[in-house]
């Protein structure tokens, strides 16, 4: 990403990872002096100089600018950058809040890096610690199942119904003529000529074509509404925006910056999507097919109006009619006013009753969770609203030879516990631990046993609490040469672990714990903390023991915490 300073007017055009521009517009500010010098700052902190990646980033930074040098004017300053001090800074800076005192810290570091002009007081200010304190921030929250549902459905009727007007509107215009004759203003006439030159404004200038008239509420609504059914509006737009993040789950800065060129059709029914992150790079999702499907239909109901746009415009994936500008062709919506006017027109309401509010975050977050509902998969993240690939491509991504090393090391062992834990649990009956040898020399060598551990371990001197430990200074569970730290449960995966008919009465009383835990906890924590012990015990050890031996073993176990070896917070 670079920057670039423009003079007149002043402006900073930001070449965006996409390929698209955008401008900062920095004209008309009260000290133009500042904001020149302020403007290079801005400039300079684009990536990879500085941390601005995306539209929103640079958007917020200029934000900053202009606040800055309009505060600062109005506190009677009229000088360069080189000129600002310490005070002046510090008055402006205990008036705003944490990020704008960042944003304006680093566009003076910008400034500074690039023309060496700040005062050496000031230079060593700006390098300190911000003034404001930075407000503790939580993951976005995700949606509630009542509110995600009136939300697709309240999306889902505003793009059938546009779809349908729509198929209405260009059946219309295939059978209307020009409009030469005065007052001949019908609605299929109306579509016929916008087919052919887009959308238009009831206006002077519309009465004039059609062959001159005055102006006419009835006319001028009929003109407004065709052009609405044949082009896609902003109220249309956020629909299928919002829509297709809730089918897909991309992030809002990926989705606003598509094109036509990062859609890659895999076959008739599959679409490969590239997009930018903004904190991040390049992307590529295979999407859903409810995805691929609405994708399809927004290329169909927005094919009519791509003919007119210019030629950036053509290329962005998400187009609506636009007014106001010569060009008649908009993309997205670059402020969340038209989600806003979007809730008010199909009265959409959280479960409170409040106006809902529409956030592209929380739909992401929603997306996510939904996906974990599915499954329990183990996985953990640091932060909900991020998948296991994207933190261990940018928080665990390896940038030096010890590093790789290390993960190397990190993925060996997980491999190597996840192999371990697939092998069959050892289960012998009093016969089998006599033949021991005889009957198990796999498992003899595996475990790594002499005739002396081998007496030991079907003696009961090396029984822990649930099993009989192959090895206790293994170092499988903690530090190679020191007693196994393990809780009584992990034993039930390891390797290392034989569970003869006297270890029965304790199974069996790790299995009411199991139990007890199941009532009191979540589902999903209990699966999470318990569920792979609790599943081999139930499933592969316990089943292998005789009924007898069980209701034997059962008769001397109590329901309760008082025979396990547990620590406080373990209770149930």
């Amino acid at each position: 990403m670079t920057a670039t300073v423009i003079d007149a007017p002043l402006a900073v055009r930001f070449l965006l990872r996409n390929g698209r521009t955008w401008t900062a517009d920095l004209e008309g500010l009260p000290n133009p002096r500042l904001a020149r010098d302020l403007a290079v700052g801005l400039a300079e902190n684009a990536h990879p100089h500085g941390g601005i990646g995306a539209r929103n980033t640079a958007n917020f930074y200029a934000i900053a600018l202009r606040q800055m040098v309009i505060s600062l004017a109005a506190s009677g300053f009229d000088g360069s950058a080189s000129e600002l001090t310490r005070g002046a800074l510090m008055q402006f800076w205990l008036t705003t809040w944490y990020d704008r005192e960042v944003q304006t810290r680093m566009l003076l570091k910008g400034f500074d890096a690039v023309t060496g002009g700040l005062r050496p007081e000031v230079r060593e200010y700006i390098a300190g610690n911000p003034i404001q304190t930075e407000k503790a921030t939580r993951p976005h929250r995700a949606y509630t199942d009542a509110e995600w549902s009136r939300l697709e459905a309240a999306c889902r009727s505003v793009v059938h119904s546009s779809r349908t007007r729509h198929k209405e509107a260009l059946a219309l215009a295939e059978v209307g003529a020009e409009p030469r004759v005065e007052g001949r203003i019908t609605e299929a006439d109306v579509a016929w000529l916008m087919r052919r030159e887009g959308p238009m404004a009831y206006n002077p200038d519309f009465v004039e074509r059609v062959g001159g008239g005055k102006w006419n509420l009835s006319r001028s609504r009929l003109v407004q509404q065709v052009r609405n059914d044949l082009f896609p509006s902003t109220h249309t737009l956020v629909a299928y925006q919002t829509l297709f993040g809730m089918y897909c789950g991309i992030v809002s800065d990926g989705i606003d910056g598509l094109g036509l060129d990062d859609i890659d059709w895999a076959g008739d029914t599959t679409i490969l999507l590239s997009y930018v992150k903004g904190r991040a790079a390049k992307e590529s999702l295979n999407l859903p097919k409810r995805a691929v499907r609405l994708l399809e239909q927004w290329l169909e109901h927005s094919a009519p109006l791509r003919i007119f746009a210019d030629d950036q415009m053509r290329e962005s994936l998400w187009i609506a009619q636009d007014l106001l500008t010569a060009a008649r062709v908009t993309g997205p919506p670059a402020t969340g006013k038209p989600s806003q006017t979007f809730v008010k027109e199909v009265a959409l309401t959280d479960d409170l009753g409040a106006p809902f509010t529409i956030h592209r975050g929380r739909i992401r977050a929603t997306y996510e969770e939904q996906l974990a509902r599915r499954g329990w998969t183990g996985r953990a993240t640091i932060d909900p609203n991020h998948t296991p690939r994207a933190e261990g491509d940018h928080y665990v991504t390896p940038t030096t030879p010890a590093q790789l090393d290390a993960v190397e090391s990190i993925i060996e062992d997980g491999q190597s516990g996840l192999l371990r834990k697939a092998l069959a649990p050892v289960v012998l009956t009093s016969e089998q631990a006599a033949a021991f040898v005889e009957g198990f020399p796999g498992e003899v060598e595996r475990l790594g046993l002499d005739t002396a551990a081998i007496a030991a371990l079907v003696g009961g001197e090396r029984d822990v609490f649930t099993a009989a430990c192959a090895d206790q200074l293994a170092g499988l569970h903690g530090p190679a040469g020191k007693p196994c730290p393990a809780r009584p449960w992990v034993c039930l995966l390891c390797p290392l672990a034989v569970f003869m008919p006297r270890h029965v009465g304790n199974l069996l009383r790790l299995e009411a714990f199991f139990l007890r835990q199941f009532r009191q906890m979540p589902t999903e924590h209990f699966v999470r903390v318990f569920g792979p012990y609790a599943d081999r015990l139930s499933s592969e050890i316990l089943p292998k023991f005789t009924a007898d031996a069980r209701s034997r073993a059962a008769r001397e176990v109590a329901d309760d915490d008082t025979e396990l070896p547990l620590r406080p917070e373990e209770m149930s």
